[in-house]
């Protein structure tokens, strides 16, 4: 399942040599550099390479770190954010208190427009600002308390009516890299999720410790109840992105 893994540079390749000044490479999730990124990372490899790609020499790169997608890691089931909704069945990890950044899709599309609407150069806030650089966006910093907190009030639920239990992050880091050993494709947003919720992963909650271009952009403040809703409403609906796993 999946793309071409050489999609995304014959893409790039065919824009820069169309003359396109602007890439936004498919390399969102949370704020990377070169120098963190490990050896044993293959992701984030993955997501360098793409950086790479729209700065072809011609097109210039604009990335977009906005965290995990919250309406998609919450309805896509447990081994995402730890939520099985339709079950009532949560996993934290370790204690379901670590702070995350996240976005909504609308914040995202939002962000884009805004950007698409900049003049391409001249006085401050100009998309040539971007040139090649991180256009960090977020909606809000929550943890899977918060999340089940908000599952509560839009489900009219509490505690006692769902089923939660608790697993290390280190167990469930080498479960996942166990998992993707053996071509089970769940291990792999069990580690890419997990090293995320790690408490040494210092990009994590990145809307806690970095700049953000969200009143540039002139980005609204959400309301976490209503991006839950929307995941209920996708659970509700049968909503899944991978069928037949």
């Amino acid at each position: 399942m999946g793309d071409p893994d050489d999609l995304h540079a014959r893409i790039t390749t065919a824009a820069g040599k169309a003359g396109v000044p602007y890439i936004m490479p498919n390399a969102y999730g949370y704020p990377l550099k070169p120098e963190g990124v490990k050896d044993d990372d293959p992701y984030g490899k993955l997501v360098l390479n793409r950086i790479d790609d729209a700065q072809n020499g011609v097109s210039s790169s604009v990335t977009l770190p906005c965290g995990f997608w919250y309406e998609w890691s919450l309805a896509t089931g447990e081994q995402w954010f730890g939520f099985t909704i339709k079950d009532r069945k949560v996993t934290f990890f370790d204690d379901g208190t670590r702070i995350i950044s996240v976005s909504t899709w609308d914040q995202c599309g939002r962000a884009l427009a805004a950007l698409l609407s900049l003049p391409e150069s001249g006085p401050t806030p100009a998309l040539a600002d971007f040139k090649n650089k991180e256009v960090r966006i977020n909606s809000f910093r929550v943890s899977q308390r918060d999340m089940l907190d908000s599952l509560h009030r839009v489900l009219g639920t509490t505690d006692s009516d769902w089923e939660i239990s608790h697993e290390r992050v280190d167990k469930r880091l080498a479960d996942g890299a166990e998992e993707m050993a053996n071509g089970v494709f769940t291990g792999f947003p069990k580690t890419l999720y997990g090293g995320v919720f790690l408490q040494t992963n210092k990009e994590a909650d990145f809307a806690g410790t970095m700049e953000l271009a969200n009143d540039i952009l002139g980005l609204p403040k959400e309301d976490l109840d209503e991006a839950t809703k929307r995941a209920v409403d996708m659970v509700a609906a049968g909503w899944n992105p991978f069928p037949g796993v």
